[in-house]
């Protein structure tokens, strides 16, 4: 039951069905578009418009009252209704009831409000999240919450003012109309509490305890900044307030925080001593369009299955970007979806932030001590989707001139504080006066601040330099005792049967690549208890035995099979990186990757992106590649390694044998930045060798797998053939059949696609001046692309001749051999570039 008055009568009558209805005759708004009304329509519009926005608020039955009796109802007070109902209604209340008409919920862009009294959600509370407790707040909790509400209003319209003035640049994204969410975080969650955001994070970073003055200052792009000036307004993080994003690309955050809520049981494993009352969550924020999101249901089946303390906030403003929210999703109660999961879930009116506080501490409650929770806020974002939003689209500046009349939670407060003594108009000025001259000192330290350094970018390319020597990097001093406390005698027994198997194998030259790098993730995870692991099938080895053992070893947190996802579970991985753990992912084929596109260029920018702030000593291995005959089609033909060459921030390498995959391996590991290491598909069990037991090899080096003789140099009989992956196998075949016309070569194996090594290119062309790319990726794009554009670049004085490319034709690879040989480039091809670049035959 919903007693209220109205004046938009256009909503409350089309909503009902009156699509030949005009209120007013003489308004200019209608005339031209609805006949005059009936004379019945006329006598009976006045209550049927209150009747029609009770129920679309969820009314059984309707009372219309007069205009007196109204001002003296609280509810009618908290929504802001306007209290100028039409002439003509006085007299006793007439009961109209309908119990089957249904109401549409968004007519001419406006949408209703929730019309769900808190009485029922605090019912639907304690149904759902039984066990979970909260002490209604205090004057002062309320007080504090509301001046959180005016800073971020205000926050917002000096980033606006800004923006307008050129001190903000790029895009930006105002959070004005969803301050009760704000408040929400500041009041329930803690500052040890992880939180993650999208790109209209500013609010949820204040909320959080991040310095005003340091998020302007990263908007400004000034070098007190939170990031220094590399994140700018989408990318707002900081350590100590355990803010991590801030991330542009939509949804991209929900796996990251389950991540992190995963960090916090890895934690309470690690040292249960020290988190025994550890009640630490996860909180990360998504736009009910994004929900939609397939990721969402994903993270949901992922917080359930390990009951993650995590809290997944769904601001609901009914908008994606411009587009209607029901436009394109059928079902936009997100509070709902996490029924199939078992995950609770509440829809809330943002628009009382009181009743929002009051929700929020449940439901905090119970993802502190039960786990997962779906916390829904129904809201009105008054402002576009960015500044630069033409706020054309479908009635967009009427709805928001309606929204900041009827539905801003920080206007219904003070109706409310007023109404109730809870505050005096006096007091709301102070505070509003203290946070105009906050938001005033932020800008002015803004813009004061100086820009960063030049210089800074290339600084934060990568966390390790790239000729690091990860065997001087100590090992966590107290991984024994870990290793002894959460590892049984029976499993650590079988760990170490397992490896020094291995081991065997290697002195003995028999262990596969896919052997050597089990053996490598094992000892670093020994090594170090903070590593991770995750893969499909990972119980069962996966295809090549790379993640075998681990899950026996470790447990099923360290060592998780996860869902046919990559992106997903890279995703997680991310999240974990930036708690400090060591996370590996175990591509099935390298070519899954193009999954977690996404996950991995974002992994590459998060150093540079957060100042360095946050490291990501994250791991991605995969057997790939393109071996001549392969039989494998298009989709697991690609080159994968060259779509990932242009992302910045990651280290790419290669290896095509058991020595070099396994000292990479756990070089790559120890490093704090993420890195891919590629290997070859068709050779992973097939090729076999020793390896240097305990040993990291570089990350910046080549390898050089022969040099040619000084005869065939003087001769002018020697060139330079750089290859990777599959390739050093069809060159070290040429080479031999080259060997029986007196031609040599210096072979040189790229195992750094990333960092390039220039400088072994450089020292061999001193002596061939003359080179062939054998090369596992198309001619568009592909590495060989980077590496001849390189060398012309920096070497073109030591050449005798254009660099000779045999890449990939640009068709897709084909299944059937005889038109895969006119795709892929293999030894017969390399044996004849050779002997034209010797006989000058270009």
């Amino acid at each position: 039951r919903v007693v209220l008055a109205g004046r938009t009568e256009r909503l409350f009558l089309l909503a009902c069905g009156y699509k030949r209805l005009r209120l007013s005759p003489s308004s200019p708004r209608f005339s031209n578009q609805l006949p005059p009304p009936t004379s019945m329509e006329t006598k009976n519009s006045s209550i049927l418009r209150r009747v029609v926005l009770a129920l679309a608020l969820g009314a059984g039955s309707v009372h219309a009252l007069a205009p007196s009796q109204l001002r003296r109802l609280p509810a009618a007070r908290a929504m802001r209704l306007h209290m100028n109902p039409p002439s003509g209604l006085t007299g006793a209340p007439v009961e109209h009831t309908l119990d089957h008409l249904k109401v549409a919920s968004l007519v001419d862009g406006r949408r209703p409000l929730l019309g769900k009294s808190f009485e029922q959600i605090q019912a639907e509370l304690a149904s759902e999240f039984t066990g979970a407790t909260s002490q209604e707040p205090t004057k002062e909790e309320l007080l504090k919450a509301y001046e959180m509400m005016v800073l971020c209003r205000q926050f917002e319209n000096a980033c606006n003012q800004q923006y307008m003035q050129g001190n903000i640049r790029g895009f930006m994204h105002l959070d004005n109309g969803q301050e009760s969410i704000p408040a929400m975080v500041a009041d329930s969650i803690r500052k040890t509490d992880i939180k993650f955001s999208y790109y209209r994070e500013h609010c949820h970073a204040l909320a959080s305890g991040v310095n005003p003055d340091a998020i302007m200052a990263e908007l400004f792009g000034k070098v007190d900044g939170t990031c220094k000036g590399t994140g700018g307004s989408m990318h707002i993080f900081d350590t100590e307030t355990y803010m991590q994003g801030g991330w542009a690309l939509v949804c991209e955050q929900l796996p990251y925080a389950v991540g992190a809520a995963r960090s916090i049981l890895l934690d309470r494993q690690r040292e249960p001593e020290k988190y025994k009352n550890d009640e630490r969550v996860a909180i990360v924020f998504v736009g009910e369009g994004g929900a939609q999101n397939g990721r969402m249901a994903e993270c949901f089946n992922a917080a359930a299955k390990e009951k993650l303390p995590i809290l997944f906030l769904v601001i609901d403003n009914g908008r994606a970007i411009n587009t209607f929210t029901p436009d394109v999703a059928t079902n936009s109660d997100v509070f709902a979806q996490g029924k199939h999961y078992g995950i609770p879930g509440v829809l809330v009116d943002g628009t009382d932030m009181a009743g929002t506080l009051k929700a929020g501490r449940t439901v905090t409650d119970f993802v502190r001590k039960q786990g997962p929770a779906i916390m829904q806020v129904h809201t009105f974002r008054f402002t576009g989707h960015s500044p630069a939003d033409p706020e054309h689209e479908r009635g967009r500046k009427e709805e928001k001139r309606w929204a900041r009349a009827e539905a801003d939670p920080i206007a219904t407060f003070e109706e409310h504080a007023l109404a109730n003594g809870l505050a005096t108009q006096e007091d709301l000025k102070e505070i509003q006066a203290r946070v105009k001259k906050q938001v005033k000192a932020s800008v002015d330290f803004a813009s004061a601040s100086p820009p960063p350094p030049a210089s800074l970018a290339k600084e934060l390319e990568y966390p390790d330099a790239p000729d690091t020597d990860y065997n001087a990097r100590a090992a966590p001093a107290d991984a024994e005792a870990i290793n002894a406390r959460t590892i049984s005698p029976e499993k650590r027994a079988a760990a170490d049967a397992h490896m020094d198997a291995l081991r065997a194998k290697a002195k003995a030259g028999e262990i596969t690549i896919g052997d050597a790098v089990n053996l490598a993730i094992l000892e670093e995870m020994m090594r170090d208890p903070t590593t991770t692991c995750k893969a499909e099938d990972l119980q069962a080895g996966s295809s090549y035995d790379i993640p075998k053992m681990t899950q026996q070893t470790f447990g099923t947190l360290r060592a998780s099979d996860e869902i046919i996802d990559e992106g997903h579970f890279i995703g997680k991985a991310l999240g974990e990186g930036l708690n400090g753990y060591r996370p590996i992912v175990e591509l099935m084929n390298a070519n899954f990757g193009i999954y977690g596109l996404a996950e991995i260029s974002s992994a590459g920018n998060t150093y540079a992106t957060t100042g360095g702030q946050f490291k990501m000593p994250m791991t991605i291995v995969g057997a790939g590649g393109t071996a001549p005959n392969q039989s494998l089609g298009a989709e697991h033909s690609q080159p994968f390694h060259a779509y990932v060459m242009g992302i910045p921030g990651l280290k790419i390498c290669t290896a095509s044998s058991p020595d070099y995959a396994y000292g990479m391996m756990k070089s790559m590991i120890r490093d704090d930045g993420p890195g891919i290491l590629f290997l070859p598909v068709k050779m992973m069990k097939s090729v076999k060798s020793t390896i240097e037991e305990g040993v990291c090899l570089p990350l910046n080096k080549a390898r050089v797998h022969h040099w040619a003789s000084d005869e065939s140099v003087a001769a002018h009989k020697a060139v330079t053939v750089a290859t990777y992956l599959h390739g050093v196998k069809e060159a070290e075949y040429a080479k031999e059949e080259l060997a029986k016309d007196g031609i040599d070569m210096d072979l040189i194996e790229l195992t750094t696609l990333k960092p390039m090594d220039m400088a072994t290119l450089g020292e061999s062309l001193d002596r061939t001046h003359k080179l062939l790319l054998l090369d596992e990726s198309t001619m568009s794009g592909g590495v060989g692309a980077t590496v001849s554009a390189l060398v012309s670049e920096q070497f073109f004085d030591k050449l005798d001749a254009p660099v000779k490319r045999l890449g990939m034709d640009d068709a897709p690879v084909p299944y059937a051999s005889s038109m895969e040989k006119a795709v892929v480039k293999r030894s017969t091809d390399l044996i004849e570039a050779v002997k034209q670049a010797v006989t000058n035959q270009y």
